[in-house]
C-alpha cells in the first residue's frame, strides 16, 4: 500500500514541476509561489515535526534548532564559496556581475538534491506509517501526495532559477519524483530511528529558509513588486497550512 501511494506521489511531484514550467511568461508569479511553498513547509510542517522527533536539548537550546540553524549556515557558506570560486575563475561578465544574476548553477542542483534526498525521507516516513497502523498511514499519505506538489513545483523552480539548463531541470525533478518510491520501497528492508529523522528535518528547514528568504522572494519581487505577487506568495503559505492541517 506504501508503495502505491508513493506512485501517487510521483505522479504529483510531476505534476507541481509540469506547472513551474509552463508559467514562465509569469516567472515573478512562480517564485513569489514557491517562496510561499517553502516558507510554509519550514514554518508549518517540517520544524514542528523535528522539533517533536527530535526534542532533546543541546546546552539549552533544542537539537532541532541547532540543526536548523546549522543548515541555515551551512547554505549561506556553500553560496557564498561557490560564487566567490567562480568570479575566481573568470564567471563574471564585463559589468562586473556574476553570471545569472550572481547565482551559481551549481548551488541550483544542490538545492535541487537536498530536495530529492527530502523526498526519498518522505518515502521512509509513508512506509513507516504504513507499518505502524492503516490510520496513520493515511494520515501521513495526505501529507506526503499533496505537499509534493510542491516539492516537485520547487525543484524544478530551484534549478533552473540557478541558470541550468532545461535538461538539467527535468533530471532533477523526474529523480524527485521517483525519490518517494524507494523511499516507501526500503522500509521493507529497514526503518529510520525517529530521532535521526527529526534532526535531518531541522537542518533541511534550515536550508529551505534560506533559499526563501535569501534568493526566491527576493528574486520574485526584484522587478515585478506587484500585489499578484506577494499574494501569490501568502496564498502558497496557506496552501501548506491547509495540507497540514488536513492531514492531522
Amino acid at each position: 500500500m506504501a508503495v502505491i501511494v508513493a506512485l501517487g506521489a510521483f505522479l504529483m511531484t510531476l505534476a507541481g514541476g509540469w506547472t513551474a514550467q509552463r508559467v514562465t511568461d509569469r516567472r515573478h508569479l512562480v517564485l513569489g509561489l514557491a517562496g510561499g511553498l517553502m516558507l510554509g513547509v519550514v514554518g508549518l510542517d517540517l520544524l514542528p515535526e523535528a522539533m517533536r522527533a527530535a526534542g532533546h536539548e543541546v546546552f539549552g537550546v533544542p537539537l532541532a534548532l541547532l540543526l536548523f540553524v546549522s543548515g541555515f549556515l551551512v547554505a549561506h557558506v556553500v553560496e557564498r564559496v561557490l560564487a566567490v570560486r567562480q568570479a575566481s575563475h573568470g564567471g563574471e561578465n564585463g559589468s562586473g556581475h556574476a553570471e545569472h544574476g550572481g547565482r551559481v548553477p551549481e548551488v541550483g542542483l544542490t538545492a535541487a538534491g537536498a530536495m530529492v534526498g527530502h523526498s526519498l525521507a518522505d518515502g521512509v516516513a509513508l512506509g513507516a506509517a504504513f507499518q505502524v497502523g492503516g490510520g496513520m498511514g493515511v494520515a501521513v499519505a495526505l501529507a506526503v501526495i499533496t505537499h509534493d506538489f510542491a516539492d516537485g513545483f520547487n525543484t524544478y523552480t530551484l534549478t533552473s532559477l540557478y541558470g541550468n539548463a532545461r535538461r538539467k531541470a527535468l533530471m532533477m525533478l523526474f529523480a524527485d519524483a521517483v525519490a518517494p518510491v524507494i523511499g516507501a520501497l526500503s522500509t521493507m528492508l529497514f526503518t529510520l530511528p525517529e530521532e535521526p529523522l527529526g534532526g535531518y528535518l531541522g537542518f533541511f528547514a534550515g536550508v529551505l529558509l534560506y533559499l526563501a528568504a535569501a534568493e526566491i522572494l527576493p528574486e520574485a519581487h526584484h522587478r515585478h513588486p506587484a500585489l499578484s505577487t506577494l499574494m501569490c506568495t501568502v496564498g502558497g503559505v496557506a496552501g501548506i497550512w491547509l495540507v497540514v492541517g488536513l492531514a492531522d
